[in-house]
């Protein structure tokens, strides 16, 4: 190697380290009321394992009350940017407020996805272009696994009417396909940009096994993400509809402008929450 070859690859080598050192090191932004905990839970019909982060309300700790529950899906996305795929949803940081405001306290559970099985796990119904269903073996494991461990350690409010599952775009799906499948645990679904898209099935599995009459279902989207989003979730209104289901129970909002990401599902959370679980139906 010529002397000046060598000058080059040192002067390579220092830049490299000057620009790993003016990187901005990301540090967690979840708040102290958040945890992850300490050990994976076992999904035995997947032969996986999970991590699971959970919320606690700012007065868990100077009361003796028990709190519903809402289970989320993608627990990476709900709290944390250092963990969250395309920035956080802010779950912590909108709880803290409604707490504050309104008096209004919820658990949040968040169920971490596995990157590589993330579409499998969050449908029910198979893809041919993303394989076999795995979505009621992740739903077994939420109902059947998570839920009681969460409820035997936990103050809960453990009953249906108590407790809501909610998600975005295939959390959306499998959130839907919860409230119809699993009506005896849970009485209410946030369906953020749900992908009806995945599956024609989702519209008939609905005639079929229709939601309890008594199901809260908020369903929200942006009406920039796409013709199909707006034509399916058009058409699952209509259905609802047609099978009877209260209007009271049902609400589908169109956002204007909203896109299909993070900033669309952190900036209406703390809506659906308290249409969720407010007393008497608004609408």
């Amino acid at each position: 190697m010529s002397h000046q070859s060598a000058i080059r690859g040192i002067l390579f080598t220092f830049t490299l380290l000057l620009s790993a050192c003016s990187e901005p090191t990301k540090t967690s932004t979840a708040t102290d009321n958040v945890q992850v905990l300490p050990y994976q839970f076992v999904m035995s019909e997947l032969e996986r394992q999970r991590s699971i982060r959970l919320y606690l309300p700012p007065s868990y700790h100077n009361s003796e009350k028990s709190y519903p529950v809402i289970y989320m899906h993608d627990g990476q996305n709900l709290f944390d940017d250092m963990t969250a795929f395309a920035g956080e949803w802010g779950v912590d940081e909108s709880l803290n407020q409604l707490a504050e405001k309104q008096g209004l306290e919820v658990i949040v559970v968040g169920i971490d996805n596995d990157a590589d099985f993330r579409m499998n796990e969050l449908s029910p119904w198979e893809n041919k272009r993303f394989g076999e269903a795995q979505g009621k073996q992740y739903m077994d494991f939420v109902v059947e696994v998570v839920k009681p461990y969460i409820d035997t350690n936990f103050r809960t409010q453990s009953d249906r009417l108590h407790t809501a599952i909610m998600g975005s775009s295939m959390g959306g799906l499998i959130s839907h396909y919860a409230i119809h499948a699993y009506p005896e645990v849970f009485s209410k679904a946030g369906i953020f940009s749900p992908s009806y898209w995945y599956s024609q099935d989702v519209f008939s599995f609905s005639k079929l096994k229709k939601a309890q009459l008594d199901a809260r279902l908020y369903v929200m989207y942006g009406d920039k993400e796409g013709d199909g989003m707006i034509a399916d979730t058009a058409k699952m209104q209509r259905q609802l509809r047609q099978q009877g289901h209260p209007r009271k129970n049902t609400l589908f909002k169109r956002v204007p402008n909203g896109e299909h990401n993070e900033k669309l599902w952190r900036a209406e959370f703390s809506e659906a929450v308290q249409w969720l679980f407010q007393q008497e139906p608004a609408f």
